[in-house]
């Protein structure tokens, strides 16, 4: 509920980025400009801190190359650009879609591609202005967590986590695969509070991150090699008898099955697949069977290989097997839905769609072979940077008739479309926004006007939906006169009001709230799988053509023409292919490449020359950057959009599919991290 404090204005707000942490936010508004931008400390939460992202939205709202109209490109991708009406720009998009449907008699031919850029229960809106057209083409799938989500489904029956918070209870904390300290800084506190207490932090990963470095242990595993410490951890447990007996026999199926595969897979094998010592396992076995509550954070980086849903499957069965399921401080958290209790209209299926693999979208438009797709629209995402098979997607492109995407900026996606229009931040539109990492719901408020033409994509959605039935009446079934808080009715639930103790949305304006869900993942030991117990061996899994085990399956590895893995982590100051543009311009970035000093010493490579890193596929040119934070097979790169850089670094990325992600997400996920190159000399 706005307030004035000291001459402002002051509204609340939830960061809507694909983030862990989902942060509340309070603005400053004065004279109908936004001035400041704090946490909110009534957050349970995120307790009134913000990220340096958070922080430098301001920059983000006001900066002078932010879309400030819609704009018409005058042959896609010439850079020659017009600004038009509204109203134009409106009655082109609906003069296409009414010509394609009379053409093919059909609404196939309207594709939307759509993924987690701005989240937030309206901007579900653009699924629901295509799914009121009648069937359509659109994506399902995930680049992002499919493969550990399937993971845990097979486990547990479903993707649930305990409250963050439990961290702090925790006596063994593993932060597996993750970077919290850049990527979801305010866990960090609780992983503090945790150390204090005297709880060890082991950070497990390939490369030594910030978190790392805040760590009591770090393990530099091999890429891909999770499953194989997790199982020779496990392998370590057993032969120790350090295992808890009585919640195997009370809350677990398939325990003699796991036991006589861990009696089979050699130690040393394991030892050398994860790229750790034997005497280093047991010790670290010895640990993890008699600590406990141990809390496991495991990071989406650790799924994003071939063999990355079994990753994660070994890393349940090693918590499952010492009892830390269940129990305060303990469990394994990847990420959950449990606070996403709405009615979902906007995504309902109007019976029909034909969807496509989101990871795989060039091809799989390339392989229709009866309504073609024609006229793409783009949202909450930056298909050009942030999509694999780029030269793919180029020549399925250039097939379209028409290409919109609603962005705040002129993007590399936007760069190669017909029709640009300009969409609002989150401090100039309504909506609510959980989290899929803690359990607290907020809403949030509009603090200023849109800037310049900006419109909300509900609003977007409202004005194409109008100018369709003027023109075709029944063409949409969309609701053209409703408010965002008629919507908004219109979603909530019960289930969702009862869980977060209110009677009507309206109330989160007095602040967010922690949603009833449980303090503790699967603390009464009743599992959603059809056996209603953890399952070591999981039929369900089997049936969809995994292995039933948590056993080790072998990823990929480099070869003698390409040596080095090429790894896309995350960048402090960006978020995916956010923010670094608004970042680039204080810190001066650069496209870069990490490359251990001794690697580059063999290849006669000095800090600050232009290298070309190249593949099969093609290559880029970036600048070295010695780290002796990378391994030395590895090479690192801070994914994103860069301006004034042509550097994109999946054209390097065949997008070989995870191992699982169907049965969750409804696509296989990608193998990101699955990336293997050479280098030289610019």
């Amino acid at each position: 509920m706005a307030y004035l404090e000291n001459g402002y204005q002051v509204t609340r707000h939830v960061c809507p980025r694909n983030c862990y942490d989902t942060c509340g936010m309070l603005a400053y508004v004065r004279n109908g400009k936004l001035e400041k931008i704090t946490g909110d400390p009534n957050h349970g939460y995120t307790k009134g801190k913000l990220c340096s992202k958070g922080y430098n939205y301001i920059r983000r709202v006001y900066d002078p190359e932010r879309l400030q109209f819609p704009m018409r490109q005058i042959g896609r991708g010439s850079g020659r650009w017009e600004q038009i009406t509204w109203d134009k720009a409106i009655e082109i998009i609906a003069q296409k879609m009414i010509e394609l449907k009379e053409r093919y008699h059909s609404t196939l031919p309207l594709c939307l591609n759509k993924y987690s850029g701005n989240f937030g229960i309206l901007h579900y809106a653009v699924e629901g202005m295509f799914n009121s057209f009648g069937p359509t083409t659109q994506l399902k799938g995930s680049p992002c967590w499919s493969a550990g989500l399937d993971a845990q489904f097979y486990d547990m029956g479903g993707n649930i986590n305990s409250d963050p918070e439990e961290i702090e209870n925790a006596k063994l904390i593993l932060l597996w695969g993750g970077n919290p300290a850049w990527t979801a800084i305010h866990s960090l506190p609780y992983i503090y509070r945790a150390q204090e207490k005297g709880a060890k932090v082991i950070v497990i990963d390939p490369l030594y991150s910030q978190t790392a470095k805040k760590a009591d242990w770090f393990v530099q595993i091999k890429p891909g090699g999770d499953g194989a410490l997790a199982l020779a951890l496990a392998k370590v447990v057993f032969e120790l008898g350090k295992f808890d007996g009585e919640f195997i026999r009370l809350n677990t199926i398939g325990w003699e099955e796991f036991t006589a595969y861990l009696e089979e897979v050699e130690l040393p094998f394991l030892s050398e697949r994860c790229g750790q010592s034997i005497e280093f396992i047991k010790e670290l076995g010895e640990m993890i069977g008699s600590v406990k509550p141990m809390f496991i954070w495991a990071g989406f980086g650790l799924q994003r290989h071939v063999n990355g849903g079994q990753n994660l499957r070994a890393i349940d069965a090693l918590a499952a097997m010492t009892g830390n399921i269940g129990m305060a401080g303990g469990g394994v958290h990847y990420a959950h839905q449990l606070t996403w209790n709405f009615n979902d209209h906007f995504t309902k299926d109007p019976g029909g769609n034909r969807y496509l693999n989101i990871n795989r979208f060039a091809d799989e438009v390339s392989r229709i072979k009866d309504v073609p797709v024609k006229l793409l629209w783009l949202a909450c995402r930056n298909l050009l940077t942030q999509d694999v098979c780029r030269s793919s997607l180029f020549k399925e492109l250039d097939k379209l008739e028409l290409i919109v995407t609603v962005d705040q900026f002129l993007t590399p996606t936007a760069q190669y479309s017909d029709i640009v229009l300009p969409t609002t931040t989150q401090f100039e539109e309504m909506d609510i926004v959980p989290s899929y990492w803690h359990h607290w719901v907020a809403l949030n408020e509009q603090a200023i006007p849109p800037y310049f033409e900006a419109k909300s994509d509900l609003e977007i959605a409202r004005l194409l939906c109008k100018k369709l039935n003027d023109l075709r009446p029944g063409t949409s079934t969309f609701s053209s006169d409703k408010s965002p808080e008629d919507f908004l009715d219109h979603e909530c639930t019960e289930t969702l009001y009862a869980m977060l103790g209110i009677e009507h949305w309206s109330e989160l304006a007095s602040g967010a709230r922690r949603a009833n869900v449980g303090q503790i993942a699967w603390e009464d030991k009743k599992f959603a799988t059809a056996s209603g117990k953890f399952e070591f061996f999981s039929k369900n899994a089997e049936e969809h053509q995994n292995p039933a085990l948590p056993e080790y399956i072998e990823g990929i590895q480099p070869d003698v023409r390409y040596p080095y893995w090429l790894i896309t982590a995350h960048n402090q100051q960006g978020l995916n292919s956010q923010f670094q543009n608004i970042a680039s311009k204080i810190h001066n970035y650069e496209a870069i490449i990490l490359i251990h000093p001794q690697t580059a010493q063999k290849k006669g490579i000095q800090g600050g020359k232009l290298v070309r890193v190249y593949n099969d596929l093609g290559s880029i040119t970036l600048k070295a950057c010695m780290s002796a934070d990378t391994p030395l097979d590895i090479l690192v790169c801070y994914q994103g959009w860069l301006p004034g850089y042509e550097v994109q670094l999946n054209d390097l990325n065949a997008g070989l599919p995870t191992d699982m992600g169907e049965l969750r997400t409804g696509s296989k996920g990608v193998a990101f991290y699955d990336v293997f190159v050479n280098f030289e000399l610019a």
